[in-house]
């Protein structure tokens, strides 16, 4: 069974090297990809209306934040999400969970690499060329892969590097870039022919898509020091500073950005578009996609480590096959970090060969929310469950604080489910997320049957702190 973080054999391990400031920049390192960058564009089938999806979208990704701050305090668990349904529900429950996450978390990689394509492309393949943007975004995810390889404590420094380089574009447009808004480039407000309503749950699927992330703290307890203490802080203090330079950059560049435009397909790299747009010329727009490049293959190189960390927690408890624990010689587990990159490679090759690029992005984007929603939602049903048994104990302390938290968290993940469906006439097009999603989901049942004889028995649930 895999130990809790807290553990003084895992306290005194080598591999646990990362403190509070590495863990916030492994959150937000995370959360923050490309995904933000590539929003205007993606979004683009819904109009400005977005803006009130994202603003949802971060009320639902705080709630997301504070409930695993919770759950990391008491249950300060290597696997973080995986753990907690599997303490809470069972083995069964917490297979389902952990195979859940990591096709998320796989899929999440390859929807970064699609997106980080978008800014590539503003200085290499402008013409779009299918098999020169199949290569780009295979190095996103190798390039990662090869420094998840060298151990933790690289992926540590290379984590705070490309975190404080991304927050440059982000921080320059959501102050500088207010003050070059237009409001006739709000219309049309809606361009999604639906209600707002619809447009509004369609859209904050994909902006969810950019909060993904929260949990990761919690996912690497195992390579994270003191976790009760920096994993809660961490978690916190990466999901608030993203939530802000999310809503005031977007508003930026929607309103400098004409609606119009990126409805019809134009501009991909509406940030760079927008930098040149405030400073004239064209190479602010230049720097802005090249911090974009950097930031894609910092959110890679985070969502690598918990491609591998989540298996091999998985692993400990012999869920999944041991091939998942073992280690190089810098203690990187180097099966999971390989057989992630191999499996959202396919990902990426099979999207990018069966529809156009923007396409391919919301068709990943929204598969990693399904897979994303399920073990986020078990987390919040852990949670509550939880609590009610505290509370028939008489331990009463912030009951009704943590299952408000747990409650919203569940009601976010439901909807992030239902509306992760795509726009289109086709429909493999309007239902190829759940299609990607479910493919992938049952792959999982052969390992699982497999694996059944040999599982640890869950430990038992930790009293409440």
């Amino acid at each position: 069974m895999s130990l809790p973080a807290s553990d003084p054999e895992l306290e005194s391990a080598p591999g646990r090297q990362m403190g509070l400031g590495q863990s916030t920049a492994l959150v937000v390192g995370t959360i923050i990809g490309v995904g933000v960058f590539s929003l205007p564009y993606s979004l683009a089938g819904f109009g400005p209306i977005s803006l009130v999806a994202m603003a949802i979208g971060s009320l639902a990704a705080i709630a997301f934040a504070l409930l695993f701050a919770a759950l990391s305090r008491r249950m300060p668990a290597d696997g973080g999400l995986y753990a907690y349904s599997r303490t809470a529900f069972g083995n069964g429950v917490g297979f389902g969970n952990a195979w859940s996450y990591w096709i998320d978390a796989c899929a999440g990689n390859a929807a970064i690499a699609v997106g980080w394509v978008f800014y590539v492309e503003h200085f290499v393949n402008k013409g779009g060329h299918t098999g020169v943007s199949i290569l780009i975004a295979l190095a996103c995810l190798w390039i990662p892969a090869a420094v998840n390889l060298t151990g933790v404590r690289t992926v540590g420094e290379f984590q705070v590097v490309t975190t404080v380089l991304k927050f440059i574009p982000l921080v320059f447009l959501a102050t500088v870039g207010l003050f070059f808004v237009q409001a006739g480039n709000f219309t049309p407000w809606n361009t999604s022919g639906d209600s707002s309503v619809s447009a509004i749950g369609g859209a904050m699927a994909i902006c969810l898509f950019t909060y993904l992330g929260v949990e990761t703290a919690a996912v690497a307890a195992a390579r994270v020091r003191d976790p009760r203490r920096n994993i809660p802080r961490a978690t916190v203090l990466g999901t608030l500073s993203a939530a802000v330079v999310y809503m005031l950059s977007l508003t930026a560049v929607f309103g400098i950005v004409p609606a119009s435009s990126l409805s019809l397909g134009e501009n991909k790299d509406s940030y760079a578009v927008a930098a040149s747009s405030i400073l004239g010329g064209s190479w602010p727009g230049d720097l802005v996609a090249a911090a974009v490049v950097i930031s894609g293959l910092g959110a890679s190189n985070g969502w690598t480590m918990i491609c591998a960390e989540m298996p091999r927690a998985a692993a400990d408890d012999r869920l999944f096959p041991s091939a998942f624990i073992r280690t190089n010689r810098h203690g990187a587990p180097f099966v999971g970090i390989l057989a992630s990159a191999v499996l959202a490679s396919v990902a990426v090759v099979v999207s990018f060969l069966g529809t156009d690029g923007a396409t391919v992005f919301t068709t990943l984007v929204l598969m990693t929310g399904i897979t994303a929603a399920i073990p986020f939602g078990f987390s919040a049903l852990a949670q509550i469950s939880w609590r009610i048994r505290d509370r028939r104990l008489g331990i009463t302390a912030h009951f009704v604080r943590d299952v408000a938290v747990a409650v919203v968290s569940l009601a976010a993940s439901i909807a992030f489910i239902y509306y992760s469906r795509n726009n289109g006439d086709s429909w493999y097009v309007v239902w190829g997320p759940f299609l990607m999603a479910g493919i992938a989901l049952l792959l999982g049942v052969p390992v699982y049957l497999a694996q059944r004889a040999h599982m640890v028995a869950p430990p038992p649930v930790p009293d409440y702190e």
